[in-house]
């Protein structure tokens, strides 16, 4: 039998640090992360450990948080891993957002707002970027956006869906682990640094 453990990547997705106006839809607007201060940031750094490789969305919030939490490693840039894009919504506040109605999660992965994307459509477009990364072996450190780690846990999950009930805050840690590329494990979601 062979070994798992030889043929394992370890995805450490971490959601960008908190933006000035979390009150806001921000999706693919790219606003600056409010980085915390250097003691949450060792705690942070603590939490994830040394990684083989960094890789992040292009968005600004997400660079900035890798510069903070790998300053001495490279960081590869990804543009299929950028937030969902919320077309006509982006920059609304949270509260002024349309009522779309009673929809069940497989219907709402399903749902673009206007001149946007679906949840399903962002999974489309992460997993192929997510199975090269898993493919890749070691501790892959992946700085992305809450939509970007709720499409790894669908595709480990193996359901879009299900991928939509996850909350997932600033700064927080999920832990991925692939073997042999397809077979997926599930470590911890939504993990915070003890300061």
């Amino acid at each position: 039998m062979p070994d798992r453990a030889a043929h394992c990547t370890e995805l450490l997705l971490i959601r960008h640090a908190p933006v000035d106006d979390g009150t806001r839809l921000h999706g693919r607007r790219d606003v600056a992360a409010v980085l915390s201060p250097p003691a949450a940031i060792a705690a942070a750094q603590r939490l994830i450990g040394q990684v083989d490789r960094v890789v992040s969305s292009p968005a600004l919030r997400c660079r900035q948080t890798a510069e903070a939490l790998f300053p001495d490693q490279p960081t590869t840039i990804d543009p299929r891993l950028w937030e969902q894009d919320f077309g006509a919504w982006e920059g609304m506040r949270l509260g002024e957002l349309p009522d779309i109605g009673p929809l069940n999660r497989a219907e709402l992965a399903c749902h673009a707002p206007p001149d946007g994307e679906s949840f399903a459509a962002l999974c489309a477009r992460c997993t192929p970027a997510l199975i090269e990364l898993a493919s890749t072996g070691g501790r892959v450190a992946l700085i992305a956006h809450a939509g970007t780690i709720r499409a790894a846990l669908a595709l480990a999950i193996g359901s879009v869906a299900a991928g939509l009930a996850f909350e997932i805050v600033p700064l927080s840690l999920t832990a991925i682990r692939c073997f042999g590329g397809e077979d997926w494990a599930i470590g911890h979601v939504n993990r915070l640094p003890n300061h």
